[in-house]
């Protein structure tokens, strides 16, 4: 397997995705994801690390204390349960599906092709099939192997692997699956981590099933979850939301509260066109995320080509974290962290009236007047008031 031809985008789609590459940008390699160094470098690798991930099998003692209870853990690592039996299965052939390698097809593509005609209406298709499937987003853009692992991790050794993709492939669908907005209020806590394992289990059984349905009609299609690719910069270039300080896509339906994945698709697809309503706008006045943050892993100021340590792509411009710090932090939680997501004022129910009105404000000249009004919100459920039903 190589990977296919593909035309590097135009420079106007960057710019209207706000995207700015430097003439020494590489491809980043996933031996240097901040997850993965955890098992190998000793930079990264630590007591604490490892406890962190021992905790996700209930084989590290739970912390006491408010969110940090056995049954907040028990909770949180029932939520991966789905997707740790699809990332799981394939391990011992150095393949963590979903995370280290891409989802291998559990169906064949069908022999008789379906004739697309009408890209257009073959996106739309799709769209709806992803809803009906359990996706809330979903955007179509073109493959950019810019935003591919020059190389994938071989989880038996942690060595570099091949990132091998089929031939033919031109489109990414990318979905998104909005995380529960009460937990996200309990973060920092296991519990709050629930959130996030919901969502990686819904999404490896979306994916799965939107792609057994793409070669079931007679195209190729890659389900992929963490793996092959970054998530962030396909979603921006779909059309699914803006780049924020907190690293994050800001959406205008859920604001931060989204995990993506997606699918890698020979299938005829008309792309959706990136939208900027002004969201970096808003980023460059508000440093909610960044004070928030206890080991100040997020940057000030504004976007930027410097990068921290080797846990960030270089020769991207964009506000980029401190991933040691982060995970550092993660790890002495033993569980995950975003009280990033939580703070951000963009972390709204946008299906209520006030907080669309809000969001008019935020993305207007009056940006100045949003945060303000925002000042007070952001702050942390109890999560014995969550366990309460409050």
């Amino acid at each position: 397997m190589v990977w296919p031809s593909n035309a590097p985008p135009r420079k106007d789609s960057d710019r209207a995705a706000g995207i700015d590459v430097s003439d020494d940008f590489a491809p980043f390699r996933q031996r240097n994801d901040i997850f993965t160094r955890a098992f190998w470098d000793d930079r990264v690798k630590s007591p604490k690390t490892e406890a962190f991930f021992r905790s996700y099998r209930m084989e590290a003692a739970p912390r006491r204390g408010d969110g940090f209870t056995q049954r907040d853990f028990a909770l949180r690592n029932a939520a991966w349960l789905v997707s740790d039996i699809v990332s799981e299965r394939s391990a011992a052939a150095g393949e963590r599906e979903g995370f280290q390698a891409p989802i291998r097809a559990d169906t064949p593509v069908a022999p008789d092709r379906l004739e697309v005609d009408d890209p257009a209406q073959m996106a739309a298709e799709i769209k709806r099939v992803a809803r009906f499937f359990g996706a809330d987003l979903c955007g179509v853009t073109a493959l950019d192997t810019r935003w591919h692992y020059a190389t994938r991790v071989d989880v038996r050794d942690f060595s570099e692997a091949p990132n091998d993709l089929p031939v033919g492939l031109t489109s990414v669908i990318v979905l998104g699956h909005e995380m529960e907005e009460s937990l996200v209020a309990t973060y920092p806590s296991a519990l709050a981590g629930a959130a996030t394992g919901r969502e990686y289990s819904h999404e490896a059984a979306i994916v799965m099933q939107l792609a057994a349905y793409i070669r079931n009609l007679g195209y190729e299609a890659v389900a992929s979850m963490n793996d092959t690719g970054l998530a962030i910069p396909y979603a921006v270039q779909a059309g699914l939301g803006e780049y924020a300080r907190n690293q994050m896509v800001i959406t205008p339906g859920f604001g931060p509260r989204v995990r993506f994945s997606k699918i890698f698709t020979s299938l005829p697809l008309a792309h959706d066109a990136p939208r900027r309503p002004g969201v970096a706008e808003f980023c460059n006045l508000c440093t909610k995320c960044a004070d928030a943050c206890p080991v100040k892993a997020l940057p000030y100021g504004p976007p930027s080509f410097d990068v921290p340590n080797d846990s960030a792509i270089r020769g991207v411009k964009k506000w980029t974290s401190d991933a040691e710090k982060c995970f550092g932090f993660w790890a002495s939680l033993a569980s995950d962290c975003a009280i990033c997501m939580r703070v951000c004022p963009f972390n709204r129910d946008f299906s209520k009236r006030r907080h669309r009105l809000w969001r008019r404000l935020a993305l207007s000249r009056l940006r100045r007047l949003a945060l303000w009004l925002d000042r007070k919100r952001g702050g942390r459920m109890k999560p014995a008031d969550w366990w309460r039903g409050a």
